[in-house]
């Protein structure tokens, strides 16, 4: 199906691996080209030759989904929008995502830029491997120019669903009205997907549902967490008799309610 802005979680898996390997700082400076200014759709109206700092451009593609922004910090990253979006591609690859493939770097319609709900969770997740995402998809009303333009959130779930953390909406004529919502309660993080809702209040609805199934019908149940000791070993010749093991990393699974025993 088309993601629409959807696409924007692959663009931002992108940046923030640029941040993460030191090719990118947040207040690096971002010039606007005259390529990036001429986007339609949803944008944050950058005008050629205007510069924002790299953290305001990330603002502007999580909260506002500028078209704009995207392209701007593509060009920044790899030189041009095409280059961007061959890396884009093979990083689609790289994390197993078999039924995507990226034309742009913001999700405007066109032809053989598709994806689908199980690579959308697949680049979600790992989207959110950077922790530091959330300190931007949780933000619900922010401004951009000093105060003289407002970025509302067009993830409506961050404001009515509890625990609601994220991540990305999505709509044009031809996707319809996408979502992957992010919510997180007692350590268990859920994604929701949902593509070519027909209006935009049923992709939210939808997202409810199944994050409420999600989180009515299981738990994250840790067996083991890291330093705990785990038993004891008995030391053959040695000046102790056991010595105890310790468990190096933390353990937990994704249990069905009720059958937490069963481990």
């Amino acid at each position: 199906r088309s993601p629409a802005s959807i696409t924007k979680i692959m663009t931002l898996i992108l940046i923030f691996d640029a941040i993460r390997d030191g090719r990118l700082h947040l207040d690096d400076t971002i010039t606007t080209s005259a390529y990036a200014k001429s986007m339609g759709g949803s944008q944050v109206y950058l005008e050629e030759g205007e510069t924002q700092k790299a953290e305001t451009m990330i603002k502007c593609i999580v909260i506002a989904s500028g078209n704009d922004a995207s392209v701007a910090m593509a060009e920044h990253l790899a030189g041009s929008e095409s280059a961007f979006v061959d890396m884009m591609n093979e990083k689609a690859k790289e994390l197993g995502m078999e039924n995507t493939h990226f034309m742009n770097t913001n999700g405007l319609d066109e032809d053989d830029h598709y994806s689908s709900a199980r690579d959308v969770a697949i680049m979600s997740r790992e989207l959110m491997k950077h922790e530091t995402i959330f300190n931007y998809t949780s933000i619900w009303m922010d401004t951009l120019r000093g105060g003289k333009f407002q970025l509302a959130n067009t993830n409506k779930l961050i404001r009515f669903y509890d625990g609601a953390n994220g991540l990305k909406t999505g709509s044009t004529s031809k996707a319809l009205c996408c979502l992957s919502a992010a919510a997180k309660r007692n350590d268990m993080q859920l994604i929701a997907v949902v593509l070519g809702a027909p209006t935009s209040a049923e992709r939210f609805a939808s997202a409810k549902s199944l994050l409420d199934y999600g989180f009515a019908n299981y738990a994250v149940n840790t067996q083991i967490t890291a330093g705990d000791e785990v038993q004891k070993i008995a030391v053959e010749k040695g000046v102790d008799k056991e010595v105890g093991v310790v468990a190096g990393d933390s353990c937990s699974t994704l249990v069905k309610k009720g059958q937490e025993d069963n481990i």
